[in-house]
């Protein structure tokens, strides 16, 4: 099994690239599982038709512990991949970290890879902070390699840079390693050169550009990855080239 955290700074398109990596190795034969971790709870929503999903926050809060089952948590979406929302605590109170820790005991606690034995776990983790709880992935093992989304955008590439400097504090202690850059493109001046720069800068590498295209929208509009929606399409390529990259 192996296990990926996907970084990135709110709305740089983390969840459209995980969603859209996971569908197309569903594709390829892969057992796949996604695992949101914002807030938001929206990572898995394009691989569920849009249905919002019952958070494992909310879950534990409407139910006792010990009644909390594995099917009340884990849904099958698009293609078979596994989908799971840690969601957050009411807006306002309580620590969003803390649910995500919260969240991955839970289904620790119930033996879910155990039980699902997926090939690839995908946590899609807010990046913009990196504090205890956000950072549970790189701390606690749960991850082995982190892949970071970025556009040449100043703001995306100052939480890229965060990002990185938080896995290069752990990589002393066996924790989960950086693997390179996803750039998703913005229409930035010079957009792949700042990113390589900056990625060259880091100590790692752009694994996969994905150009700004329409037809991401399009789809998202129509609660579908790129690969369910647009399949044959040059996107959809793109998708599978970097889905396969990081399962070699």
């Amino acid at each position: 099994m192996k296990k990926i955290a996907i970084y990135g700074k709110g709305g740089i398109g983390k969840s459209t690239t995980t969603a859209n990596v996971s569908a197309a190795l569903a594709n390829l034969g892969y057992k796949v599982m996604q695992i949101g971790c914002d807030p938001k709870a929206d990572s898995t929503s394009m691989l569920m038709g849009g249905r919002p999903l019952p958070t494992i926050l909310e879950t534990l809060r409407n139910k006792n512990n010990s009644e909390v089952a594995l099917n009340d948590v884990v849904f099958r979406g698009f293609g078979g991949v596994l989908c799971a929302e840690c969601g957050g605590p009411t807006p306002g109170m309580g620590c969003a970290g803390r649910g995500i820790i919260a969240s991955f005991e839970k289904l620790a606690s119930l033996n879910a890879y155990e039980i699902y034995r997926p090939d690839v776990v995908f946590y899609d983790v807010l990046g913009d902070v990196v504090c205890g709880g956000f950072a549970m992935p790189l701390r606690k093992g749960y991850a082995d390699e982190i892949y970071i989304v970025t556009s040449g955008e100043k703001m995306s590439l100052f939480a890229a840079r965060n990002i990185a400097r938080a896995v290069d504090q752990f990589k002393g202690w066996g924790y989960a390693q950086l693997k390179g850059i996803i750039l998703n493109a913005r229409g930035v001046a010079e957009e792949s050169e700042l990113v390589k720069r900056a990625a060259s800068e880091i100590g790692t590498d752009v694994v996969a550009e994905i150009p700004r295209d329409p037809r991401i929208q399009v789809c998202e509009e129509k609660n579908m990855t790129v690969i369910e929606g647009e399949p044959d399409s040059s996107l959809a390529e793109t998708y599978r080239r970097l889905a396969q990259k990081i399962v070699d």
